[in-house]
């Protein structure tokens, strides 16, 4: 512990509050709440920590609070923060996406969408649907099921759903309201899990089909009733009173943790989403903070959510008006138990697989070992070229460590000394540059160096490593077929062919490698294209010089972000408003 924060520690108020750690860069990588502010930071650095959260207290040189009225302000507070300054140590939504639901519209002419937001404006919204999948599936049988309108908006004639009986084309002919307030009663009959009755009509109607002879539609509809029961089969009834629950389970171990819910709606378990991560505080206390996030920002709450016995749910009560229960016995206890035991299935099933690709990975790096004749190589750098006709030419280094990415050990190259598509020039260059500063910095050199190439690209790299380094490191190179395949494997001063096993595990470890290293590349070669041709777009303003362009760039990182920034956004970089005004005006010319 430093100086500084024993300082602080000293200071901590009796109160409710929010606190940001910091590490030595000041960047903020854990944002959390407290009851009690002064018991809450001090814990972190008195007493002892498992592994995980060890790696959070090491890295924290510095810290801030904020002081607020209630723990529910803590509480909304924290999921502001968290959200705005995405905390390394903080666990994060999956991919910050809300979930999908199914939308039936109160237009004159209503349509059912699938929509990602829950929004006040009388339409009616049914799900969510974790697996977005599903939500698909579901609306694809609406439309066959019921004739709403499909365009938006209206077309001028009628379109091919009006042939085939999925629309009624209120485009050319009018339909009554009541016809309509039919069919939505319907839809939302459907969606609320009433499938018999929807089955029972279909069944009459494939039956009329089949005394009329009418074989291909009596087809359709006996199809789509096996479809229906299929999706009825999978929803189980959990509770007769046709309450809106979710209902939580967690689990956690080896410093994951995995989190489970069960979506219940109109008594019906209708879908579950499962959601692992690395979690580096008390179990229960990062569980809520998942449930607070998941929350924030979602307005179709259920009427009830369930929770097992060690979350504090008043909190989360208070804040989102909803009754959040820890259920101690009978049906509901036994809903939560098994959200909770399939979390613990879940969290075995990953550690498993964790496991088997271990061994996997293990068992490919000693095979390309044994192919290549060398010890099993540890670490392994990869090189590739990028360019379009020797323009913007780039190169990229990834690093597999124990045949795993180690992003941190990956490196990007503006290609200097060569001019023209020279790919054996290039590959001279990146491997001059790479191990001159690897001998100079004295660092560890890989067991392995894997060029993307054939004989060509081998031999350049070979020619410095040997003949201007000194360095004896195995080069393989990895050549691809017309279809852009990873093919042959080449290795030495005059290669042939390696053979190897194409379906074996060091084949599959070869292909990752040269498809990773080639998407870094790609992706380099891309960012340095856009940004010179910004440049060629900014050299030609007056009063833009090559400070300004790299401050604009650094900035802005667009065209587009540049041509709608307002006078105050240019001011924020020192430029005034005159000139802001030209470079805003020069842009929306091209």
């Amino acid at each position: 512990m430093n100086a500084t924060i024993r300082e602080k520690l000293r200071f901590l108020p009796d109160k409710p509050g929010v606190y940001l750690m910091k590490d030595e860069s000041n960047n903020i990588i854990y944002v959390g709440k407290a009851k009690v502010l002064k018991n809450r930071v001090r814990s972190y650095f008195t007493g002892s920590h498992d592994a995980k959260t060890q790696r959070l207290v090491m890295s924290i040189v510095d810290f801030e609070y904020i002081v607020t009225s209630t723990v529910v302000e803590a509480l909304v507070l924290e999921c502001n923060l968290i959200k705005h300054h995405t905390p390394q140590f903080n666990i994060q939504l999956r991919d910050d996406k809300t979930y999908p639901y199914i939308k039936l519209t109160t237009d004159d002419h209503p349509r059912i969408e699938i929509v990602r937001r829950v929004l006040k404006d009388k339409a009616k919204y049914f799900g969510p649907y974790p697996n977005a999948q599903s939500a698909q599936e579901a609306r694809k049988l609406l439309d066959r099921l019921y004739p709403l309108r499909k365009c938006h908006p209206l077309r001028d004639k009628v379109c091919l759903y009006y042939h085939i009986g999925q629309c009624l084309a209120p485009c050319e002919f009018p339909v009554a309201t009541e016809t309509y307030q039919e069919i939505s009663a319907k839809i939302v009959r459907f969606l609320s899990g009433q499938y018999d009755v929807v089955v029972d009509e279909l069944k009459e109607k494939m039956q009329r089909e089949a005394d009329e002879l009418h074989f291909e539609r009596a087809k359709e509809l006996r199809d789509l009733i096996a479809h229906i029961e299929r999706i009825a089969q999978k929803q189980r009834v959990a509770l007769p009173d046709g309450i809106d629950r979710d209902v939580f389970g967690y689990y956690a171990d080896k410093g994951m943790m995995c989190i489970q819910i069960f979506y219940i709606r109109k008594g019906k378990l209708i879908e579950r989403d499962v959601t692992i991560f690395n979690h580096y505080n008390e179990p229960s206390e990062d569980f809520f903070s998942y449930m607070a996030q998941f929350y924030f920002e979602n307005n179709d709450l259920p009427k009830e959510i369930f929770v097992p016995n060690d979350i504090e749910g008043e909190w989360l009560e208070q804040w989102l008006a909803i009754r959040v229960i820890a259920p101690q016995r009978g049906e509901k206890r036994k809903l939560v138990d098994m959200a909770t035991n399939n979390a613990s299935i879940a969290l075995m099933e990953k550690f498993q697989m964790m496991e088997r690709d271990e061994k996997r990975t293990e068992r490919a790096v000693a095979e390309l070992g044994q192919v290549l004749g060398i010890q099993s190589p540890r670490k392994i750098e990869v090189f590739d070229n990028s360019n379009i006709q020797g323009s913007d030419a780039v190169a990229a280094m990834v690093t597999f460590i124990d045949g795993k990415p180690s992003r941190k050990n990956y490196r990007k190259f503006t290609i200097k000394e060569v001019s023209g598509p020279d790919d054996y020039g290039s590959m001279r260059e990146i491997i001059r540059r790479r191990y001159v500063r690897l001998l100079k910095e004295k660092a560890d050199m890989p067991d392995l160096i894997v060029v993307d190439g054939g004989k060509g690209q081998i031999s350049a790299a070979l020619d410095v490593l040997h003949n201007e380094l000194n360095l004896e490191l195995p080069v393989c190179g990895l050549a691809k077929d017309d279809r852009h395949r990873t093919s042959q494997l080449f290795m030495g001063e005059d290669p042939d062919p390696v053979p190897i096993d194409r379906a074996g595990q060091a084949f599959y470890l070869l292909q990752r490698m040269q498809d990773e290293v080639h998407r870094f590349a790609i992706t380099f070669h891309r960012q340095t294209r856009s940004k010179h041709s910004m440049r060629s777009r900014l050299h030609d303003i007056p009063g833009v010089g090559e400070k300004r362009q790299r401050s604009l760039l650094k900035h802005f990182g667009s065209i587009e972000r540049m041509k709608e920034a307002s006078i105050e956004e240019f001011r924020k970089i020192g430029i005034g408003e005159k000139l802001a005004k030209d470079i805003v005006a020069y842009l929306q010319q091209g």
